[in-house]
C-alpha cells in the first residue's frame, strides 16, 4: 500500500506557533523532507521529534522528487517541512505535490502558519479580497508586472528582501502613486515584531532612515477607483 504526503506548517517566528497535530504528524511519518536541515533539526529538537531528514529544496528538488515519489509509493508516510510557513508558498513543494498528485497518491496539507495573512490582517487595510504576489521578479518582467498591477483593485501581498526594501517601495511610489496605503510587517510573531503604516511615500522615507532586518512582508492597498467598481459590479450581479 502507498504511502501518503503531508505538507507541514512550521512557524514563522516564534516555535510556539507549532500545532499539536503537526508536531504528532512529524513524529509518525518515516521520513521528513527539510529545505535546511540545521534549520529544521532546531525545532524537531524542541519537539522531542526524531524523524529522519531528509535534504529537499529548490536547488535539488527536481532531482529528488522522483526519488521521493518512489518511497512513498512503496510505503512510506513522508513529510514537507519548510525553514519557515508552509512549503508552496513562495517555497520548494509546488513540484513535488504536483507529482505525487499525478501519481494518484494522497496529499494532506496541513492548516498552519504563513507569513501573509497575519500581514494583512494587522495592515488595517481591505481584507475581504487580495492577491498574492509573493516575491517580484528582480529584473526580467519586473516594470510589466507593476504596471498591469497599478490597477488592481484588491489589496496586494509582497514578500520581500529587507535589502531591497526601500527600492520596492520607491517603484510601488511610481507605478501605484505615492499616496497609495501600505502596511510593512517585519519579523512576524518573533520578539521584535513591527507593522509599520501609512502611505508608500511615508514608509519609503521611514526605511531610509532606519534599516530594515528580518522577514518582511508588504501589504499595499488596491486601486481605489478599480475597488469601487468591482464593488459595483458586484451588488449589480
Amino acid at each position: 500500500m502507498a504511502g501518503k504526503l503531508y505538507i507541514v506548517p512550521t512557524p514563522v517566528g516564534n516555535l510556539e506557533d507549532m500545532t499539536f497535530r503537526a508536531v504528532q504528524t512529524l513524529k509518525d511519518v518515516d521520513v521528513i523532507l527539510a529545505e535546511d536541515t540545521r534549520t529544521s533539526s532546531v525545532l524537531l529538537k524542541k519537539y522531542d521529534i526524531h524523524g529522519k531528514l531528509w535534504s529537499h529544496h529548490k536547488f535539488n528538488e527536481h532531482q529528488t522528487v522522483a526519488l521521493i515519489k518512489e518511497r512513498i509509493l512503496a510505503g512510506l508516510d513522508v513529510a514537507l517541512i519548510s525553514d519557515a510557513g508552509t512549503p508552496g508558498i513562495s517555497d520548494p513543494g509546488f513540484l513535488l505535490v504536483r507529482t505525487c498528485a499525478a501519481e494518484g497518491i494522497e496529499v494532506q496539507t496541513l492548516p498552519g502558519a504563513t507569513a501573509c495573512i497575519p500581514a494583512i490582517v494587522s495592515s488595517g487595510l481591505p481584507c475581504d479580497r487580495f492577491c498574492f504576489e509573493g516575491f517580484l521578479p528582480v529584473k526580467k518582467g519586473r516594470q510589466t508586472l507593476l504596471k498591469s498591477l497599478a490597477t488592481e483593485p484588491r489589496t496586494m501581498v509582497f514578500y520581500e528582501s529587507p535589502y531591497r526594501l526601500v527600492k520596492t517601495l520607491e517603484q510601488f511610489a511610481e507605478y501605484f502613486g505615492p499616496d497609495r496605503k501600505c502596511s510593512v510587517a517585519r519579523e512576524i510573531s518573533k520578539v521584535h515584531e513591527e507593522h509599520r503604516r501609512g502611505t508608500l511615500e511615508e514608509v519609503a522615507s521611514w526605511y531610509r532612515e532606519h534599516e530594515p532586518k528580518g522577514e518582511i512582508v508588504i501589504v499595499v492597498a488596491g486601486c481605489e477607483d478599480d475597488r469601487k467598481r468591482l464593488k459595483n459590479n458586484a451588488i449589480e450581479e
